[in-house]
């Protein structure tokens, strides 16, 4: 799977879902997905603005889409 798609699915997926969710079950969501695909993911929709990363107060990070925002059909690769 190109990184590009990789985004989509991720971000479909936090869309669809509607809430905010742990981080962990972000991988329950897309099985087809290395944890290593799913962390660059919200990596990049996070710094892009699309997702919201938020730690709770039990030191879960917590994703959420905006979804006023359209997932960007080509992003960059993120610096390594």
């Amino acid at each position: 799977m190109v990184f590009a798609a990789i985004i989509v699915r991720v971000h479909r997926v936090l869309e669809q879902l509607g809430t905010d969710c742990p981080m962990e079950e972000v991988m329950s969501l897309c099985p087809e997905l290395t944890w290593n695909q799913v962390f660059l993911a919200i990596d990049y929709l996070s710094r892009s603005g699309q997702i919201r990363v938020t730690l709770d107060g039990d030191r879960t990070y917590r994703v959420q889409a905006y979804h006023d925002v359209t997932v960007a059909t080509s992003p960059l690769t993120p610096a390594a």
